[in-house]
């Protein structure tokens, strides 16, 4: 009889665990404010299996802090924190295994902290928060005389507790991260958008066929339609779609871009669509695409020619009925996006040869603005240059003058790279000139393609096709160093800049005094 009575009690812990189980779950499932449906919890286990001082400890930076406890006022929780290693709870979580105190009142490992008394707990148990083998946080309790499980069955208990607890802190910090990143990428845009002027201060242009761009953008700007504008690289696509962007009523809201050519095809639909966790080896975490950060506001997609056949499909999807889902996922998302669309390729070509989609060109092709290369508006090339070297003197603050003939060959010159090749060879003047100015063997220099052979005699030129504007810069400071026995108060008065500048120039560049 004595046994039965003993299995029955069992079974009657057993069920009350379940049910303990059961109504964390629910709760933690139901209630959207994570430290609401934690300290709801707290109270759960406080009344179901008489535990009390129920906390949970958040890790971070090798410190612990109270996040959720149903008894700690808030003066207890601010002197509740711990080190990793530090009393029960920092053990618990460096070591990563349930801790118990068999008796708090004469073992020194329960510190205490929070400085609440209360002498009818007897022992503690702290168990870690993990996810994938590492600490988020601790969940601990006390047993009391009315606590009517022993060590065992409550570091069970608490432990399948704190899988559940574990699952919801990471998930809830997760989409905090996804929030700061979003935060972040909406302030990087819109820095990057202050730092420019936008209404077409950046498009510089008095030629007649800049005019008519000028017009389409006005006429078009405040609509929700699609546009595609092409034109050669460098001939300022990406401005163009600013432009539309700040002039809409969306102007308030994200302005995302995203170069289409310089991203794998594997990647190119995460980036555009999203990913889930899971969704390939390197999903570590959900992420947002960037239809998803444009939602409200205005998505630039460069280079629209070189997407795939399968982004093709999805891509004409969220044209046709705004939305779609991640890589890897099957909600589906509606987005309220206004696409701008750029390209330098023939897309009827393209459509004729079967390489893009022709129901997709005409669904992007509904606005479309042709840019002119630079050498069909010769009559901007002095105005351009003008502003870009005011920018660029700014900048590098440094007092440099472009001579009557040096402006001549840059009116002159052909500008294959267009706009973007006149901004970065100003920039090049900039870096290379002095007061005196640049001349016309200067030039051969900053622009290899011209076809001078005398020119060419009398200057040793330096190709320069494929170098970047650091590698100029630092072949520059090299030279003056040279010319100058490695003296740098003297190689930075040829070169127009201040001693310290070229200090840092030489420590950015590694460059060594090789004489």
């Amino acid at each position: 009889m004595a046994l039965m009575d003993k299995s029955a009690c069992e079974f009657c812990l057993t069920t009350r665990e379940l049910t303990t189980l059961y109504d964390i779950a629910l709760m933690m499932a139901n209630n959207y404010d994570l430290k609401t449906s934690l300290e709801k919890s707290m109270k759960i286990l406080k009344n179901s299996l008489h535990l009390t001082n129920c906390t949970i400890h958040l890790l971070e930076d090798d410190i612990l802090t109270v996040f959720a406890s149903a008894e700690l006022s808030s003066i207890q929780k601010k002197l509740s924190n711990y080190k990793l290693g530090e009393g029960v709870t920092g053990m618990a979580a460096q070591e990563k295994e349930p801790v118990v105190v068999e008796n708090i009142h004469s073992d020194s490992l329960f510190l205490n902290k929070s400085g609440k008394k209360d002498f009818n707990n007897l022992s503690y148990v702290a168990v870690p928060l993990l996810v994938e083998d590492e600490t988020i946080g601790v969940l601990g309790a006390a047993l009391t005389k009315s606590t009517e499980i022993g060590f065992d069955d409550c570091i069970r208990i608490l432990t399948i507790i704190a899988s559940i607890f574990a699952q919801s802190i990471y998930s809830y910090q997760l989409n905090i991260r996804e929030k700061e990143r979003l935060t972040e990428l909406q302030l990087y845009y819109k820095m990057e958008w202050d730092s420019k002027v936008h209404n077409f201060g950046d498009i510089i242009g008095d030629s007649p066929k800049m005019h008519q761009v000028f017009q389409i953008i006005q006429r078009i700007a405040q609509s929700d339609v699609t546009v595609l504008v092409r034109g050669e690289t460098g001939t300022g696509k990406e401005l163009v779609a600013a432009a539309i962007h700040k002039r809409s009523k969306r102007k308030d809201e994200p302005f995302i871009k995203l170069n289409c050519a310089a991203i794998t095809d594997t990647l190119l639909e995460s980036e555009l669509f999203g990913h889930e966790k899971g969704a390939f080896t390197d999903a570590k975490e959900t992420r947002k695409g960037r239809f998803e950060l444009a939602d409200g506001g205005t998505l630039f997609l460069d280079e629209i020619g070189d997407i795939s056949a399968s982004a093709q499909v999805k891509l004409l999807r969220v044209l046709q009925e705004r939305e779609f889902e991640r890589v890897g996922g099957s909600k589906t998302i509606k987005v309220n996006v206004r696409l701008v669309a750029a390209t330098n390729r023939n897309l009827e070509e393209m459509v004729k040869e079967g390489k893009f989609r022709e129901d997709l060109y005409y669904r992007l092709n509904v606005i479309p603005i042709d840019l002119p290369p630079l050498r069909e508006r010769g009559e901007d090339i002095k105005q351009l240059v003008n502003f870009f070297l005011e920018r660029a003197i700014k900048n590098h603050k440094k007092a440099v003058k472009i001579t009557d003939e040096a402006m001549e060959i840059l009116a002159n010159y052909p500008w294959p790279g267009n706009v973007r090749e006149l901004e970065n060879t100003i920039e090049r003047i900039v870096l290379m000139g002095n007061e005196e100015g640049i001349n016309k063997f200067d030039m051969l220099l900053l622009l290899p393609a011209l076809n001078d052979d005398n020119l060419k005699k009398e200057y040793k030129t330096i190709p320069m096709e494929n170098k970047t504007l650091d590698e100029i810069e630092k072949e520059a400071i090299e030279t003056a160093l040279e010319n100058n026995n490695f003296n740098q108060s003297h190689a930075a008065k040829e070169l127009g800049i201040t001693l310290r500048q070229i200090g840092y120039k030489i420590k950015k560049y590694g460059i060594k005094n090789d004489l």
